[in-house]
């Protein structure tokens, strides 16, 4: 099965040692966000989790623990961004940023690790000929540490107007001008680009629309066929598989302003005040009225069938 973490917050970037602690324990407990009482409680063992995917600002806290990964497999994609911090108030040194990513992609491979480059969004200071030249310069800095850069264009969530009521929609014009030249300066760079959610309007000029986190890149990741069950898509117009999650919402200190995940920048600090390293749950720890269910695992692997056989 698929374990993933970066659906609600950054793990890597603020929980890397409760994660490690839950890989060294075994196991992980995780609240609806809908009913706080519903509690999965998930086994943390290779033998029934194939692939563990992260999505990070900031992967370099994890580092000291890429020991305890190796058993699993990874998927990796790191975001990196060009916007300064009246955007993300958080989010270190873009730099260094890059640097960590490169470092990353040696230790879990290209077929491992793709760049987000989102959500674009437009305004007086961050123009189409600004995103242009920020992305030139990052798909050069990337060139060979990855194949793969998702990009996307900012929604409007009511999240996200509440915490950015500044933002606006990017128009189509903008999103097709823009995305042509974006998917023509990555494929310079050996990259593929692939929007997030964002229909088939840019395969015309060569995007691989067909979703950025899917049964086939998990497969290639790990070199090997898995048999998916049958489950919903996480929302209309995305193709991704988007399997367990075991973050929460309003838990990522990074605060940027386009975030769906939180809701309110007082509670992402009155959480992180509650956060036990060494506690089953990201935040808080059991409570009385728990009803606490075992997942049913299992390894998704087909063991009668390498990828690579049949490529």
């Amino acid at each position: 099965m698929i374990i993933n973490t970066g659906q609600r917050t950054d793990i890597p970037a603020f929980y890397a040692g409760w994660l490690s602690a839950r890989l060294r324990e075994g196991f992980v407990c995780v609240r609806n966000p809908f009913d706080p009482r519903q509690v999965s409680r998930y086994r943390l063992d290779p033998s029934v989790v194939d692939v563990i995917g992260f999505c990070t600002k900031n992967p370099s806290p994890m580092f000291p623990y890429m020991d305890l990964l190796s058993p699993y497999g990874q998927y990796w994609y790191v975001t990196i961004t060009p916007y300064g911090r009246d955007i993300e108030p958080n989010v270190p040194d873009k730099h260094q940023v890059l640097e960590d990513f490169r470092r990353l992609s040696d230790m879990v491979g290209v077929s491992s690790i793709g760049w987000r480059y989102d959500p674009i969004l437009l305004n007086g200071r961050y123009t189409k000929e600004y995103h242009l030249k920020a992305f030139a310069r990052m798909a050069e800095a990337l060139e060979g540490y990855t194949e793969t850069v998702v990009i996307s264009f900012i929604d409007l969530y009511s999240k996200v107007l509440r915490n950015f009521p500044e933002a606006r929609e990017v128009e189509r014009q903008d999103r097709l001008e823009l995305g042509r030249q974006l998917i023509e300066i990555a494929a310079g760079c050996g990259m593929t680009v692939k929007p997030c959610a964002e229909g088939d309007e840019l395969a015309p000029y060569g995007a691989d629309c067909r979703g950025c986190m899917t049964e086939t890149t998990y497969e290639k990741a790990i070199g090997k066929r898995l048999k998916f069950p049958a489950r919903k898509r996480a929302r209309e117009g995305c193709a991704c598989y988007l399997a367990c999650d075991i973050g929460a919402y309003d838990t990522c200190m990074h605060l940027c302003r386009y975030c769906y995940a939180n809701n309110d920048p007082g509670l992402v600090r009155e959480n992180a005040r509650r956060h036990d390293p060494s506690s089953p749950f990201l935040i808080g720890s059991y409570r009385e009225d728990d009803l606490i269910h075992d997942v049913p695992q299992a390894s998704w692997i087909d063991p009668q069938i390498s990828l690579f056989d049949l490529l």
